[in-house]
């Protein structure tokens, strides 16, 4: 009940004051908490879903993926279908709706180093990536920020 409330108040928010919507026409109706993917994504090896979260790192290259905060410390990877989309490179902290697919899948050293770089970071940061990650990811046909 918490959560429909908290997102209730977003999506009533974003109508009141704007938003702007990346991608396909896409609407916020029917979008789960991004906190509850993890869950959701048990024993599945993808699922369609509106996701309505925090952006916590967008490429600072293009505008090309985002990173949206799934709770205990995590973060998913959003790219956007056939790249044909990119979004704008100052919405870390904003709420956005995502509408697509959520899917389970291993990050190569070099992809997390190429991700690396793009955020901006130092080369020490990039030569500390060792380990492949698996992670949940994202692939949306539309971003829609609040």
């Amino acid at each position: 009940m918490k959560n429909f409330l908290f997102l209730l108040a977003l999506i009533t928010a974003g109508a009141a004051f704007g938003q702007t919507t990346y991608g396909d026409k896409a609407t916020a109706d029917g979008a789960i908490p991004a906190s509850s993917i993890a869950a959701k994504m048990k024993g599945l090896d993808s699922l369609e879903v509106k996701v309505i979260g925090t952006v916590v790192n967008v490429c600072q290259k293009q505008g090309c993926w985002l990173q949206v905060d799934i709770g205990d410390g995590k973060m998913m990877r959003v790219r956007f279908k056939d790249h044909a989309f990119f979004v704008p490179k100052n919405i870390s902290g904003k709420t956005v709706v995502l509408d697509g697919y959520v899917y389970s899948s291993a990050t190569s050293v070099a992809e997390l180093r190429h991700y690396a770089q793009d955020a901006g970071k130092s080369e020490a940061e990039i030569k500390k990536i060792a380990e492949p990650e698996v992670s949940l990811n994202y692939e949306a046909r539309s971003v829609i920020v609040m």
